[in-house]
């Protein structure tokens, strides 16, 4: 069993200056801690793997293709891979678990 709390993965993606900290990865997937403060701007690009996006604190708006949606705590979110998506309108700091599957590369 591999069992994290969240509050020791976001002091380690802090302490790392990142954005993203990759925690868990496993053969058909792998799982990160996601965070974007409120007003910033989300960089990513679409991904080869397919992805969950599961909120665990803040509110921003999503746009998955042309879809758009809020999302606050309990949101969870399904991106196909390849699709262009981006968090943005963030207005309370953001912190996202996301499950890559196959694993992120």
């Amino acid at each position: 069993m591999k069992a994290f709390r969240l509050d020791e993965l976001e002091a380690e993606r802090a302490a790392n200056d990142g954005a993203y900290l990759q925690f868990l990865r496993e053969r058909n997937m792998s799982v990160g801690l996601y965070a974007l403060n409120a007003g910033e701007q989300d960089p990513q690009q679409p991904h080869h793997q397919d992805e969950v996006y599961f909120v665990v604190s803040g509110r921003a708006a999503i746009t998955v293709g042309v879809e758009t949606t809020q999302v606050a705590r309990g949101s969870v979110v399904y991106v196909p891979a390849g699709v262009p998506h981006k968090f943005h309108h963030i207005s309370e700091d953001l912190r996202v678990l996301v499950v890559f599957s196959p694993p992120e590369s």
